[in-house]
């Protein structure tokens, strides 16, 4: 980090605190929706990946969640419950399972969305567009480590 000597680390703590709680209020912003079906942080996580990559597989899920099998399958039989989610075997491979959001899903998925939509929407509105672009490469950049 000798090129980021710039940085102090109160100013990096700084930052890790905005990204933690930017992360929680963009999540709490949901909490009415998520309520209303009685699910929680955990589901929501699910359906937002469901709603990314359609019928993705459970052996992906995990791997994108980073959580074990016992957990995404209390999740998924809440999902289950509530019915809005189907799977579909693979066609070459039988053992491997798909998981789609059906159209109730979808609608619930929307509704989170709408409900976060606002926050980042405004924020993204009140900046300028080097910022933004700015803000979206760093991001880039601490996901991929």
């Amino acid at each position: 980090m000798k090129e980021l000597l710039y940085l102090k680390d109160d100013q990096l703590k700084d930052l890790i605190e905005k990204l933690f709680v930017s992360y929680r209020e963009i999540f709490l912003d949901s909490k009415k929706v998520l309520d209303k079906y009685s699910i929680g942080l955990a589901h929501n996580k699910v359906i937002h990946l469901l709603s990314m990559y359609e019928g993705i597989s459970i052996s992906d899920l995990l791997k994108r969640l980073k959580v074990t099998k016992q957990s995404l399958n209390r999740v998924l039989k809440d999902l289950i419950k509530l019915e809005i989610v189907d799977f579909k075997k693979d066609d070459q491979d039988t053992r491997v399972k798909h998981v789609f959001l059906n159209d109730k899903g979808k609608t619930i998925s929307e509704e989170i969305f709408q409900a976060q939509k606002k926050r980042i929407y405004n924020a993204l509105l009140n900046s300028k567009s080097e910022e933004v672009l700015n803000f979206d490469s760093v991001l880039h950049k601490i996901l991929n480590g």
